[in-house]
């Protein structure tokens, strides 16, 4: 593309508006992204692993990020990590360094992990609004068991879904930007309240709880539950480091020079050492207050007070999780649409835009809904097939586990590593070569023996519920 010399300064090489990000504003980018509904099982995930094998497990997720993040960086740029051409997408960075069968199968991985995503995301805000009426249940009743007080979480699940039916229907992602920005505020807030809640439970005992092999083999938990537990919480702290498959989008948004790489270089050892500094306060603060009883989803746990600042805790991952659940669900909308219209051209069902006036504005006004039945009809069965799972599937840390696990290796290992290799172009068997080819098979038993964790994990969850 030719750009007038006039405009020149005001675009970047591909003709885009001029880029303006640095290494803070990248860095709060990525923090924004990584910090979420991860951190509410960290606790629990270390609870399982136990003081010596839990700290030592998120330091290892953390250098296996920050290494493979930073190989991404440099496959941001096809051909040449400074001069190269520029990818705007994970999938578009794929496609060009590794070919169209790798394009499709990045897609796939992407678009299903999209939706657990939003599968977690239901489950997570049906159990936390259970949490908000089972404390003030406990509260009222002067501090007794929640045991008297528990429900069922299916309403809650089905009011979220609901609501998700009406936000679903906003056309595209530059329409909720408002919705994001309370997001992401709200995602810091229940943050920071859970782990402020979390040490003031530990400096109200005084005393450090767990043992360095985690939770006990006893009556309530058998040698082979021990295990299965130990690789699901593998895929609870993997989930939490899950922010890869956005990394691409948030170095588009990088100036150069300094090069787009070396922004990123900084931005990602920063940003995961301060989530890596978060999250170890989080796991290891919740294990000293808790124990072996250190909850699934922090709060949740009626354990925790005053009452009061753990209701709007659990307001906050409502509002974040109401937002989230967008946030990854529209690329998904966009992409199942924009096929139907390419596949279907000439169907009125598919792509038909009737404007409808929104209410209170005038007739001259501009506030229209472009209403389209296939929007319609197809976004409400994604919300609806996304709840009946969920409401069948309640269990948040089991869920997250096997989300964590089938989103950690492929998309945070291998396409980077096998991307990495492709574009420096490394020699097979050279010691580069194999040392990356050792990481991703390691990552990859890591990733089943997580996902097998975290499957054992519903199967007894589910058994536990029909006896109960």
């Amino acid at each position: 593309m030719t750009v007038p010399a006039e405009d020149a300064t005001f675009v970047d090489d591909d003709g885009r508006p001029r880029r303006t990000g640095g290494v803070w504003t990248t860095s709060a980018h990525i923090i924004t992204a990584v910090i979420g509904s991860g951190v509410l099982s960290l606790a629990w995930a270390v609870a399982q692993l136990g003081w010596i094998a839990g700290p030592i497990t998120m330091l290892c997720f953390a250098l296996v990020t920050y290494c493979t993040s930073t190989l991404l960086s440099y496959c941001y740029r096809s051909g040449d990590p400074v001069l190269g051409t520029r990818s705007y997408s994970y999938m578009d960075a794929v496609g060009s360094s590794l070919g169209k069968f790798h394009h499709k199968l990045c897609g796939c991985v992407q678009q299903f992990n999209l939706f657990g995503s939003a599968v977690g995301y239901t489950i997570a805000s049906g159990v936390n609004m259970l949490a908000i009426r089972q404390t003030n249940c406990v509260h009222r009743s002067g501090g007794v068991s929640s045991g008297a007080c528990s429900t069922n979480a299916s309403p809650y699940i089905i009011a979220f879904g609901v609501a998700q039916l009406i936000l679903s229907q906003i056309k595209n992602f530059g329409q909720l930007w408002w919705l994001s920005s309370v997001a992401a505020a709200m995602s810091f807030t229940y943050s920071f309240i859970g782990l402020g809640l979390e040490i003031a439970k530990f400096a109200s005992t005084g005393r450090i709880k767990g043992t360095i092999t985690g939770v006990s083999i006893g009556p309530t938990v058998t040698p082979v539950q021990k295990v299965w537990r130990v690789f699901q919480a593998l895929g609870n702290i993997a989930f939490a480091y899950s922010y890869n498959m956005i990394l691409i989008e948030i170095q588009d948004t990088v100036k150069s020079p300094p090069s787009e790489l070396e922004t990123m270089k900084v931005a990602n050892r920063f940003s995961v050492a301060v989530t890596t500094l978060f999250y170890m306060l989080c796991g290891c603060f919740g294990y000293a207050a808790f124990g072996d009883s250190s909850p699934g989803n922090l709060l949740t746990s009626t354990g925790l007070k005053p009452y009061w600042l753990l209701d709007i805790a659990n307001v906050a991952v409502v509002l974040h999780l109401l937002g989230a659940y967008q946030v990854y669900s529209q690329p998904l909308f966009a992409f199942v649409e924009e096929k139907a219209a390419k596949w279907f051209p000439d169907s009125r069902f598919v792509n038909k835009e009737t404007k409808i006036r929104l209410p209170g504005s005038s007739k001259d006004g501009n506030y229209y809904y472009n209403f389209n039945m296939f929007r319609l009809v197809w976004r409400t069965v994604f919300v609806v097939v996304s709840t009946v799972i969920s409401v069948l599937v309640p269990f948040f840390n089991d869920v997250v586990g096997l989300l964590g696990a089938i989103g950690f290796w492929p998309l945070t290992v291998y396409f980077p590593v096998e991307m990495y290799i492709a574009e420096r172009k490394l020699a097979r068997w050279s010691r580069t070569w194999v040392l990356l080819k050792l990481l991703s098979f390691g990552c990859f038993v890591v990733t089943l023996v997580a996902a097998a964790g975290s499957v054992a994990g519903i199967i007894d969850d589910l058994k536990a519920s029909k006896g109960s």
